[in-house]
């Protein structure tokens, strides 16, 4: 078979010499042959491709490490591993977006020169006019369903936060109820809008340790959580499990927070369309959520901008996993407020089968400016 040198190679394939000897140390792109005398590196043509792949996928921003074990695999297996690879850096890519715009926002208003309050929203079309002040109204309720012993749901709305978690396990109940807990304390405080990621994540870790204390070393007792805290001008997201929220504007449901289940996994890598997801036996089954075992996992954290008139639902899966999503929607749009919707959401749980507890929180953004 007839050889390329090293020079060659990396020409054939627009990989320089450096990388093709890292390559080689790494175990990623072998030589086909090593000169026993001189060392020098020679390359088959077949090997043309895979130097390609692996040039491709660093030009994606893949790790070596990852790049090692896709190009092991076949061709279909190694699409499926791209492609959760870019759905997990477009989530990442899209947290850092909404953390810069919020940077940028919250710097331009409290630059010198500018008119807007500090901390106060900037209206963009005419600076020197401040957006609406914006209300929060809310409703919790929380149902044990009609097959389920006990509620092991814990559904909390206060002046800022909005809270919901879904418990399991033997201690599932003191579980969620300490996660909500952990975090009412930010009712109370004040919550400039440049810090409130900061405080949200020492939130968070209480949470954490709160529920560790009530579940002990098991990873067999934890819960869920989605909370939204209330900034005057923004809401600061953090999810971690199943538990859901919703953001209805314009007439549209949207789902903000994405599913930490084995199932929404392999949706995400092409393994399962949305109808099989909906009848899988493992539908249920976590990959993260707070518990006693291990590690503190990492928590969803984002921000999002809010407009009057958005209605926010919290909910745990006894509603998203029973109720079809049009159905939510029409729900939210047809009530008039925040605790008709809620019980109206509960009921429709319950007309369902009511298979598990079901949590609602409902939550609307009021423009409180007279006309």
């Amino acid at each position: 078979m007839e050889m390329l040198t090293i020079g060659a190679f990396a020409k054939a394939s627009r990989l320089s010499p450096k990388a093709l000897r890292l390559y080689d140390e790494l175990e990623l792109l072998r030589p086909a042959r090593v000169d026993p005398e001189t060392g020098y590196r020679y390359y088959a043509p077949k090997q043309l491709e895979q130097a390609r792949l692996v040039a491709w996928l660093r030009r994606l921003g893949m790790p070596l490490a990852d790049i090692r074990e896709v190009c092991a695999l076949e061709p279909a297996a190694a699409a499926r591993e791209i492609r959760a690879f870019w759905a997990r850096v477009e989530s990442e890519t899209a947290t850092r977006r909404d953390l810069a715009a919020f940077l940028v926002d919250h710097l331009s208003r409290t630059a010198p020169g500018n008119p807007g309050r500090p901390g106060s929203p900037v209206n963009p079309v005419n600076p020197s006019k401040d957006t609406a002040m914006l209300e929060l109204r809310y409703s919790a309720l929380s149902d044990t369903g009609l097959v389920r012993p006990a509620n092991q749901d814990t559904a909390y709305a206060g002046t800022r936060v909005l809270a919901v978690a879904d418990g399991f396990g033997a201690g599932g109940a003191p579980a969620s109820s300490a996660a909500v807990e952990a975090l009412k304390f930010l009712d109370h405080e004040p919550l400039p809008a440049g810090s409130v990621l900061n405080l949200l994540e020492d939130a968070v870790q209480g949470a954490t340790q709160a529920v560790q204390e009530v579940a002990g070393p098991t990873a067999e007792i934890g819960t869920t959580l989605t909370a939204m805290v209330w900034t005057g001008s923004q809401l600061a997201l953090v999810h971690i499990g199943d538990s859901r929220a919703y953001l209805l504007r314009d007439g549209g449901l949207f789902r903000i927070t994405h599913d930490h289940t084995i199932v929404q996994s392999m949706l995400d890598e092409g393994r399962l369309t949305p109808e099989e997801a909906t009848a899988h036996p493992q539908r249920a089954l976590l990959l993260k959520a707070l518990t006693g075992g291990g590690p503190a996992p990492d928590l969803d954290v984002r921000l999002h901008d809010a407009l009057a008139g958005d209605r926010y639902l919290l909910c745990s899966d006894g509603l998203s996993a029973v109720v079809p999503e049009d159905i939510i929607r029409d729900t939210l749009t047809a009530a008039s407020a925040p605790a008709e919707a809620a019980r109206a959401l509960v009921r429709a749980a319950n007309d369902s089968g009511g298979p598990d507890n079901v949590s609602c929180v409902v939550a609307d953004l009021v423009n409180t400016e007279p006309q």
